[in-house]
């Protein structure tokens, strides 16, 4: 008997089976006139490729999604769309990777909503399905796992409407429990997206904080400051703060490292799926904790670099070619990391820089380089409390990072578990 693993109480009977063509229709295109779209600005939005394969996950609530909208002119009028109605499901049938085949299905529509026909295929159902349940039954692996010896072509890939038509779906023969699966995994979305906003709003503030908390090029005092510090910042040569660390003693069964300008420290094993050291490991710089380390590698997220203090292990070894060093007692570490997460060094990193990023990827600054540059901080007491304030704001990152993480991994075992 065709029944999931996980279902909801009292629901017992097996699953229907049907072919994809006894399921759905395709629907035709049709070609919008000017009387159609009521202003200048347009009414109707327009689904694209993109919103189905990237946007948006297995479910579109038209109204109160972002979408753009069709303007009142004769080219974006004239292009091959099709009119949709709630219950429609559009599949991405064009794709880079294995997310070919991605679906959405289309719900809580109000005024007209079209989807372009360049990359999709709009189905509709034949008969009524409850709300939610073909979008995350067909975004599955039970629906997906028919796809795969279907999909075409070796850069990109793609499934065409013959071989969605070979494909099966199965689904309760009772309207409720689909409706109790598709209202059930709309809210696990839901609490996702609300997580996921909670995160990119942590992010939004620290970034805003960075430039806040630190004072800008000229300045000497910062715009957002803690109470009971009034004191002009000080102007110093990094080097004069610091002091080099090279070397190690001979220990190669320590965490061996590297930095990641979006992630930190992080062990060569779980960036690289392996230890990519190899005979070189002999030559890493032993770290400690509380010490830092100048990555001098261009990126799009840190195009002069990264710096960032050794928190997690006590001890570590690091590529060599880090600028290695650790705070005297007139700076905190983590004050250092953070004047550094600001960019405003990356003022002074630039003037260094007379030529790109070398064979291996590393800029051509050298530690006296670096250790030359100015910057500007407050006494020990307040870069405490600024480094402290940030470590707190990255652990609130950090939390809301680990939920949405631990929703996604849920969902995804329970697409496996509660469809067949």
């Amino acid at each position: 008997m065709a029944v999931p693993k996980i279902r909801f109480p009292g629901f017992t009977d097996a699953w229907e089976q049907r072919k994809f063509s006894e399921v759905f229709y395709s629907i035709p295109n049709n070609t919008l006139s000017r009387s159609e779209l009521s202003t200048d600005e347009g009414t109707v939005k327009n689904i694209h490729y993109g919103d189905v394969l990237i946007n948006f996950d297995a479910y579109i609530d038209v109204q109160n999604a972002v979408l753009p909208r069709i303007v009142n002119d004769a080219k974006a009028t004239k292009a091959a769309k099709s009119t949709l109605k709630d219950g429609d499901v559009v599949i991405a049938d064009t794709a880079e990777d294995e997310t070919v085949g991605k679906c959405a299905e289309i719900g809580n529509l109000v005024n007209d909503v079209v989807v372009s026909g360049l990359h999709t295929i709009p189905s509709r159902p034949k008969f009524k399905f409850g709300k939610g349940y073909l979008g995350f039954y067909m975004n599955s692996s039970a629906y997906h796992d028919q796809l795969r010896p279907l999909i075409q072509g070796i850069k990109v890939s793609s499934i065409s409407k013959s071989a969605l038509a070979k494909t099966e779906l199965k689904y309760p023969k009772n309207m409720a429990e689909q409706e109790k699966i598709g209202s059930f995994f709309l809210m696990i979305d839901n609490t996702i997206t609300l997580h996921q906003r909670k995160l990119e709003g942590m992010k939004l503030l620290k970034k805003s904080l960075l430039q806040k908390m630190f004072p800008k090029s000229g300045e000497s005092v910062p715009e957002v400051r803690f109470p009971g510090f009034t004191d002009a910042w000080e102007q110093r040569k990094l080097g004069e703060i610091s002091e080099r660390v090279r070397g190690n003693d001979g220990r190669m069964d320590l965490p061996t490292l590297t930095i990641s300008a979006g992630n930190g420290w992080m062990n060569q094993e779980d960036r690289f799926s392996g230890n990519i050291a190899g005979t070189e490991q002999k030559n890493y710089t032993l770290l400690k904790k509380g010490q830092l380390s100048y990555n001098h590698g261009n990126s799009k997220l840190a195009k002069y670099g990264a710096v960032f203090e050794l928190r997690t292990y006590e001890e570590a070894l690091v590529p060599r070619v880090y600028h290695s060093f650790k705070t005297t007692n007139e700076a905190d570490p983590a004050f250092i990391e953070y004047l550094f997460a600001s960019k405003l060094p990356d003022i002074e990193l630039s003037k260094l820089i007379s030529s790109g990023a070398r064979m291996n990827g590393l800029l051509n600054i050298n530690y006296d380089q670096f250790m030359g540059i100015s910057i500007k901080l407050p006494a020990v007491e307040e870069q405490i409390r600024i480094g402290q304030f940030f470590r707190n704001v990255d652990y609130a990152i950090t939390l809301h990072q680990r939920k949405v993480e631990a929703l996604q991994k849920l969902k995804k075992s329970l697409l496996q578990q509660m469809f067949v």
